[in-house]
């Protein structure tokens, strides 16, 4: 039932889709000030700049599908240096994404596993990511998955400002 697929730059849209709507599931709440929250999710998940994305042979996206809906997408960016690691042969999980809707489905597990499979094939020693400290279901789902805290750091966007915790594992 679940499917996953290296995207390409035809599939700028549905990245683009997904992107909009998983980010302002997953923080929209938090916005006091909507324009902020539309504002970042215009630029951040606009076609064009997704479909440059795509180009740059830095980055590996995956769309997830569930009976044959996209319902979720990952990026790696390969070669991402850390300041909280010393390696320099470390790649980074920027973003796993699932609709609301399909959180239950393990769309997310296996997501990450086609990212970590990557990552290995590709020879890189880790994998870093950022996650928002509010989110305790993605931290406890890291955890389990061997991430362990390496440090912190701040987000802004618009008036708001996020607390992210900075998490890697070996590969």
């Amino acid at each position: 039932m679940i499917r996953i697929k290296i995207a390409k730059k035809e599939d700028a849209e549905i990245i683009a889709l997904l992107g909009r709507i998983t980010f302002s599931e997953a923080f929209g709440h938090l916005f006091r000030d909507k324009n902020d929250l539309q504002n970042y999710v215009d630029k951040t998940f606009s076609v064009v700049k997704i479909r440059s994305g795509l180009s740059k042979l830095d980055n590996v996206f995956w769309i997830a599908y569930y009976k044959e809906l996209p319902v979720g997408y990952a990026k790696m960016k390969c070669h991402s240096k850390s300041t909280f690691h010393s390696s320099s042969n470390i790649a980074q999980l920027q973003k796993i994404y699932v609709l609301n809707d399909f959180l239950s489905k393990k769309i997310g597990k296996a997501l990450q596993t086609a990212l970590i499979k990557e990552a290995k094939r590709l020879g890189f020693e880790y994998i870093w990511l950022s996650v928002w400290m509010g989110n305790e279901r993605a931290i406890h789902f890291y955890e389990k998955n061997n991430f362990e805290k390496m440090g912190s750091h701040t987000f802004t966007i618009g008036k708001e400002t996020f607390d992210f915790m900075a998490m890697s594992t070996s590969l």
